[in-house]
């Protein structure tokens, strides 16, 4: 009787066991599937890296998909490697993104301009970057600014199409300050109109050149 007893409570034991093991396995992979989950809603990430320190900014893809996309497809040509902040206002913004290195600094071709998402309702606050456009809504190509403060006047309202946010500095920001506290003068440009070139002016060009020496996807190789 006790080694039939016995059996059975090996018996029931064994299948305790198993069960558990399927259970546990079946939570591992239920984990494993909400990481998988969490990692593709993680939005993409950029380190630039200034001639002044890293700058490493969060981009808003869902808010601002053709934003993103456009920006993206500049880094993954390198576009923005060697250019230079070309517009540096204090207490207000750090423009780059569209002038080469050079001296004069000179302005790059780029792609068609891309429509503007000021509309996704992303404030244009400290820390966060934004696409620069002429007069026209939809005209920004590759230049963007990061806001040093809070500037609610770029944000859209009424009559005012605003700029588009479409990220924001993770870390870096004291990068950002720094950059902003630049000694900055009138300087001589070439600007692009079309197919030609023109000699123009710029205020608030940084004395000594601030370097955007590359912009990559974070863990891209170099």
């Amino acid at each position: 009787m006790r080694s039939i007893i016995y059996a059975i409570f090996i018996v029931v034991f064994v299948s305790f066991l198993a069960i558990a093991q399927d259970t546990s396995a079946q939570a591992g992979a239920d984990k494993s599937k909400t990481e998988m989950k969490k990692e593709s809603k993680m939005n993409p990430v950029v380190i630039m890296k200034t001639s002044m320190g890293t700058i490493k900014i969060e981009l808003f893809e869902t808010e601002a998909p053709i934003t993103v996309k456009n920006f993206l497809s500049y880094v993954d040509e390198k576009y923005f490697d060697n250019t230079v902040y070309h517009r540096v206002m204090k207490k207000f913004m750090n423009q780059g993104g569209g002038f080469e290195a050079s001296n004069p600094i000179k302005q790059k071709a780029t792609k068609p301009p891309i429509v503007n998402e000021s509309t996704n309702g992303l404030k244009n606050d400290r820390g966060t970057i934004s696409m620069a456009r002429m007069p026209d809504p939809n005209s920004a190509t590759t230049q963007f600014f990061i806001n040093v403060v809070d500037n609610l006047s770029l944000n859209r309202s009424g009559g005012n199409a605003g700029y588009a946010v479409f990220g924001k500095v993770v870390e870096g920001l004291d990068v950002v300050d720094k950059i902003n506290g630049v000694p900055t003068h009138e300087a001589k440009a070439i600007a692009r109109s079309g197919d030609k070139e023109l000699e123009v002016t710029f205020q608030d060009v940084p004395v000594t050149a601030v370097v955007v020496e590359s912009v990559r996807r974070a863990g891209a190789k170099k």
